[in-house]
């Protein structure tokens, strides 16, 4: 597992329900667009009401830890 970019585990280090997260989507093009800065439970609760399209596409980063929205429900 690299520590360069977004994780391919569902792991975070960083897991309780107010823990500070960017949710971000990460564009075809490589471009990152953010979409907000906040609690973790809150930043699910905007990701789950995005298109599927959408969410392919989502990730979630703390201070310490990135993964991919989709493997981090998947658990």
């Amino acid at each position: 597992m690299s520590n360069n970019g977004p994780s391919d585990t569902a792991i975070m280090r960083t897991t309780y329900d107010s823990a500070t997260v960017r949710l971000y989507h990460l564009g075809d093009d490589g471009g990152a667009t953010t979409l907000m800065y906040g609690p973790l439970s809150e930043a699910l609760r905007v990701a789950e009401q995005q298109t599927q399209e959408t969410q392919d596409g989502l990730y979630l980063a703390t201070d310490n830890d990135v993964v991919a929205y989709l493997d981090l429900i998947e658990t």
